[in-house]
């Protein structure tokens, strides 16, 4: 039995992936989707590690699922509780000693929204939520969701990322076509240049595919950890 440890993005909490892992327990397999601590300012990398490593036990069959930010703690767990598989949905896959805040310019994200705010009106990149993380999601779940936000750690996002390499441990992407944060090509070029998948894998929806398309990237995820997917790029 697989389980999954499914991470969070900024501003989120563990509530954020509870549709997804009604889900993947529907198709028989465990979950665990842990509050980490990017809410106080003197949490470290370690502190992540430690609360999904609590959260996971002694599970032995495990897959980490990171969400937008959650992409910079999954190599971190995976290589401290010997995961099989990284699975990055809408993900910041990191490099050694990026911050959050590097990755953005390195990715050419700020080139990337205007390119496609300049296509789509000035939705890519809007100030207001429900436009660019919500715009798909049923209204009543993003009204609960904003007002379940917390707050992001400013030292933590400013903290390099620590590990030397990302970790030898299979990886796969997860596209959200829609995306008005993370624009697509932006997730695609982290796909590539970072994890050598040239064909990512992709939902038509947007940056909160967690709560707008949860049935669909739970069939993907199952799908994800039963195939061979690539490995990380030396």
């Amino acid at each position: 039995m697989t389980t999954f440890a499914l991470l969070h993005g900024s501003g989120d909490g563990g509530w954020s992936w509870h549709l997804v892992q009604d889900a993947l327990r529907e198709r028989g397999h465990e979950t665990v989707a842990p509050d980490l601590p990017t809410d106080r300012d003197e949490a470290t990398w370690d502190d992540c590690v430690a609360v999904v490593a609590e959260a996971v036990g002694e599970a032995g069959d495990l897959v980490v699922v990171g969400h937008s930010a959650g992409g910079f703690v999954v190599p971190l767990v995976a290589q401290e509780l010997g995961a099989r598989l990284q699975v990055y949905v809408a993900g910041m896959v990191p490099w050694p000693g990026e911050t959050a805040g590097d990755w953005f310019d390195n990715l050419g994200w700020s080139e990337a929204v205007a390119e496609q705010a300049g296509r789509d009106g000035g939705l890519t990149g809007s100030a207001d939520p429900i436009v660019a993380f919500y715009e798909d999601v049923p209204a009543e779940l993003a009204a609960e969701a904003i007002a379940r936000e917390r707050p992001t750690s400013e030292r933590l996002g400013e903290t390099p990322w620590p590990m030397p390499a990302l970790p030898d441990v299979s990886a796969t992407y997860v596209v959200t076509a829609r995306d008005r944060f993370l624009p697509p090509s932006v997730q695609r070029r982290a796909a590539v240049d970072r994890l050598g998948v040239t064909a990512p894998d992709e939902i038509d929806a947007g940056h909160c595919v967690h709560l707008s398309r949860p049935e669909e990237l739970a069939d993907l995820l199952t799908r994800a950890q039963g195939r061979r997917a690539s490995f990380p790029p030396g």
